[in-house]
């Protein structure tokens, strides 16, 4: 819910002075503008229905406004949390559940890469951050950093696939911080 107060502000979080955001959230917004709809329209739905039943109405009427609340909170986290690219290093984020930090030194190369993940055989040493069932950039790492799950499991990683609005540009925004550009 705090991502739909810096949504409305349109503020973003964590982002400095000389930082880049590099949004993600473009290719997930009409699933989920869409999803908003059909809760509210459910919400209409149901209130009919329950009108003769007060307490029952109110109670889910509560419910279902959360619903819409939590699935426009959701898309906020996502358009809020962008990706950082600074001087000090990449930052990828999916919405407030993955929040990873690459120093600049470790990453070996980045690339536009256009990929659907299978996430039925995820790869070793593999992160995969994807929006839509899509990512588009690849990161590779000349020493691996550790990725902590929202529920504290730890995998070391070499390689980082991410999803970009632009991800040409990401890439390129990326590269021309490295010590040596890839």
């Amino acid at each position: 819910m705090t991502s739909l107060g810096l949504w409305v502000a349109r503020r973003a979080d964590g982002l400095g002075k000389t930082d880049i955001a590099v949004g993600y959230a473009r290719a997930q917004a009409p699933t989920m503008y869409g999803l908003a709809f059909v809760f509210v329209v459910e919400t209409v739905g149901v209130s009919f229905m329950l009108a003769p039943y007060p307490v029952v109405h109110l109670i889910m009427l509560l419910l279902d406004l959360y619903t819409v609340f939590l699935v426009l909170g959701l898309h906020a986290a996502a358009v809020t949390r962008p990706h950082v690219v600074g001087p000090g290093g990449l930052r990828v984020r999916r919405s407030a559940g993955l929040d990873l930090w690459i120093p600049l030194e470790r990453i070996a190369s980045v690339r536009y890469d256009l990929r659907f993940p299978n996430t039925n055989k995820p790869e070793d040493g593999v992160l995969e951050v994807a929006i839509a069932s899509q990512t588009s950039i690849t990161v590779e790492l000349a020493q691996p950093v550790i990725s902590v799950s929202l529920l504290g499991r730890e995998a070391e990683v070499h390689t980082v696939r991410c999803h970009a609005d632009e991800p040409r540009a990401a890439a390129e925004a990326i590269k021309k911080l490295l010590p040596i550009n890839s």
